[in-house]
């Protein structure tokens, strides 16, 4: 039963020429202003989730990106600050990116943030998909198998560090502690310091390809998953979600159909579903323009991705892309007035039972702040009271 809502930010600033008709997104060059606006965009988006009664706010640790599309470098310092500026409202790490750490300054960077915000902080992990980021940061990315066995062996030391007193770890990339005199004794076992105070660690992961080995390892560490939001399609797919639940199940946990998941939808209201559709159209053509060349949008062919690319902006005109009318088809996107957005989740609800956390998307790229606050403010005020109201019935006693 869904009870819980939040909302990715995947970090845009405000952009004024949007969608396939506006400029490419490798042609994309902000200034330094334009691009620090994030922060005071992002404390109105909390501030405002805050005072609606949103259950947490979920943004991505990206890097280098003059663009404007996902400019938040350090998720644990903005969540500090943030801590300070609202009341009850939890906040996402979607998700910090392995490679771009040593795996013990990420555990004690959590650990700082969930002792200084009183457990608000929720620890979340991904692989990475910017060759720009990840290879700059020393680390591989485009080496997918390279990749993941350097993430697993981290996620493997995170655990060790949050969960035991003193531990080591001599795998096949880092030896900790080295072996080296230390104050007069030789060096064997070393202590996280600090460690978190909410123990055991809640953690997330996205899950993107579903491939049995990265559902295994999830599920074998204790690891939930959110799909949808970030590089990832909206919505989900009745096949991964039933993968993930006999995954599961394979480690010896029973759900129903849903559990251990946050699903992410994208929404955007209006009077109408047409007017809703129309309005949304150019944030999906401009994710679309990033996210393309990357591979993340199933289905384009080369001439494709080279329009997205192209200065000249009629190019996009061959069609073929994704539209707005093919999300609200495969249940992925809700568009319309709130009693149709509360039909939709009615049947997500229903479909999966196990499913308790959904992830709303309003902060499409390069929405400005303006249209954003309008979206969270009438899905919380008109939608959402639907779902969260039954956390807050008790159920008789039978006594």
């Amino acid at each position: 039963m869904i009870t819980k809502f939040g909302s990715l930010f995947a970090g845009n600033v405000d952009m004024s020429d949007v969608g396939f008709a506006g400029t490419p997104a490798n042609e994309r060059w902000l200034t330094d202003e334009q691009l620090m606006s994030v922060f005071e965009k992002s404390e109105a988006i909390c501030t405002t989730m805050d005072r609606l009664g949103y259950d947490t706010f979920w943004s991505a640790e990206h890097h280098f990106q003059r663009e404007g599309y996902e400019c938040i470098p350090n998720l644990f310092m903005l969540y500090v600050h943030m801590a300070h500026l609202t009341e009850n409202l939890r906040f996402g790490c979607g998700f910090n990116i392995n490679p771009m750490w040593h795996p013990l300054r990420l555990a004690e960077d959590y650990a700082t943030a969930d002792i200084l915000t009183n457990g608000r902080v929720r620890f979340g992990v991904g692989r990475g998909y910017h060759s720009r980021e990840v290879e700059t940061f020393g680390n591989p990315i485009i080496d997918q198998d390279a990749n993941r066995e350097l993430f697993e062996e981290q996620v493997e030391i995170l655990f060790k560090s949050f969960n035991e007193r003193s531990f080591s770890h001599h795998g096949k990339i880092y030896d900790i502690p080295p072996d080296v005199p230390y104050r007069g004794y030789d060096l064997k076992e070393i202590t996280l310091v600090p460690r978190p105070v909410n123990r055991p660690v809640e953690c997330w992961q996205p899950i993107v390809s579903a491939s049995q080995r990265a559902l295994d390892f999830m599920a074998r560490h204790g690891i939930k998953g959110i799909i949808g939001g970030g590089a990832a399609a909206g919505g989900a797919s009745d096949d991964v979600v039933k993968r993930w639940q006999e995954a599961l199940a394979r480690h010896g946990k029973e759900t129903e159909l849903g559990g251990d998941l946050i699903i992410g939808y994208t929404i955007h209201m209006a009077d109408t579903q047409q007017k809703a559709i129309e309005e949304s159209r150019p944030y999906l053509e401009e994710r679309i323009k990033m996210f393309g060349p990357l591979g993340f949008v199933p289905g384009l062919g080369q001439e494709q991705i080279d329009a997205l690319n192209s200065q000249d902006r009629t190019r996009t005109s061959i069609g073929g892309y994704p539209n707005v009318e093919d999300g609200v088809r495969s249940g992925g996107w809700f568009c319309g007035p709130p009693e149709a957005v509360i039909e939709g989740f009615q049947e997500v609800q229903d479909r999966y039972p196990g499913l308790e956390e959904v992830n709303i998307g309003v902060t499409n790229m390069g929405m400005p702040l303006k249209t954003t606050l309008e979206q969270l403010e009438w899905f919380g005020k008109e939608v959402m009271p639907k779902f969260t109201a039954k956390s807050n019935t008790s159920t008789p006693s039978d006594n």
